[in-house]
């Protein structure tokens, strides 16, 4: 596994953690499955643009934030 994918799964956790969302929340929120949120957060997919930024959209942060 890529360091930056583990690295970006974490962060995404984390931001999701303090807005109490449970996965499906945010994955409802996103438009996309629940498991796919769940394989961001362990590292297991490089994700695309579009879906970082629905992501960052639904946990009202900024795109940076995820990489910082």
């Amino acid at each position: 596994m890529s360091n930056i994918l583990i690295k970006f799964g974490k962060k995404v956790q984390k931001n999701r953690e303090q807005k109490n969302f449970s996965q499906e929340k945010l994955a409802f929120k996103c438009g996309l499955h629940r498991t796919y949120i769940s394989d961001i957060e362990r590292g297991k997919r490089n994700v695309s643009l579009k879906n970082i930024e629905k992501i960052s959209k639904s946990l009202g942060v900024n795109i940076t934030e995820l990489f910082s």
